[in-house]
C-alpha cells in the first residue's frame, strides 16, 4: 500500500515538473522592463503581439546556445507582431551584459532586472526561463532551461 502511494506521488510530481513545461493561461505580471537603452517600457505596451520573454544570464551556457534561436523568431515573426525580449538577471553586471549583447549581435531588445524585481513577479528563478505571452496578456508556455524551437514557432504561429 504505501509503495502504490509513493509510486502515485512519484508520477504526480513528474506529471507536475511535465506541466511546468506546457501551456500556464496564467495571467502574465506587469512589470515596466529597463532596457539596455535606458527606456522604460511595459510589458502591457507590448500585448499587440505574442511576447517571448526570457530570463537569461551571460554565464548560463544554455542562455548562450538560445541566443541565435531568439534572433531567429525575431528576423522570422517581429514583422507579424511577435516581440522577443531578453531579461537578464539582476547579478550580471550591465557592462557585462552590453558586451555580450554587442559580441553576440543580439538585435532584439535586452532589458536589465536590476533589483531582480522582474523576475520576483515572473517566478522565475533559473536561466533560461522563457515565457510566451498571448496578446490577451496569458502565458500560454512557460519552459525552464532551453525551448525546443518547432514547438515554440508552432505556438507564436497559433497566436499571430
Amino acid at each position: 500500500m504505501i509503495a502504490r502511494a509513493w509510486q502515485l506521488s512519484l508520477i504526480a510530481l513528474a506529471l507536475g515538473l511535465w506541466l511546468a513545461g506546457c501551456s500556464t493561461q496564467r495571467a502574465a505580471p506587469s512589470v515596466d522592463l529597463e532596457l539596455l537603452d535606458g527606456e522604460s517600457v511595459s510589458l502591457d505596451s507590448l500585448a499587440d503581439g505574442p511576447v517571448l520573454l526570457t530570463f537569461w544570464a551571460t554565464s548560463c551556457p544554455g542562455c548562450v546556445e538560445e541566443i541565435p534561436v531568439l534572433k531567429a523568431l525575431h528576423a522570422d515573426y517581429a514583422d507579424r507582431g511577435l516581440t522577443v525580449v531578453g531579461v537578464a538577471m539582476e547579478y550580471d553586471p550591465p557592462e557585462q551584459v552590453r558586451e555580450l549583447v554587442r559580441r553576440r549581435e543580439v538585435d532584439y531588445p535586452v532589458a536589465l532586472d536590476r533589483d531582480g524585481s522582474d523576475a520576483a513577479a515572473f517566478g522565475a528563478q533559473l536561466t533560461p526561463t522563457s515565457y510566451l505571452i498571448s496578446p490577451e496578456g496569458r502565458i500560454v508556455f512557460q519552459k525552464i532551461g532551453v525551448f525546443d524551437p518547432a514547438r515554440v514557432r508552432g505556438l507564436i504561429e497559433g497566436l499571430l
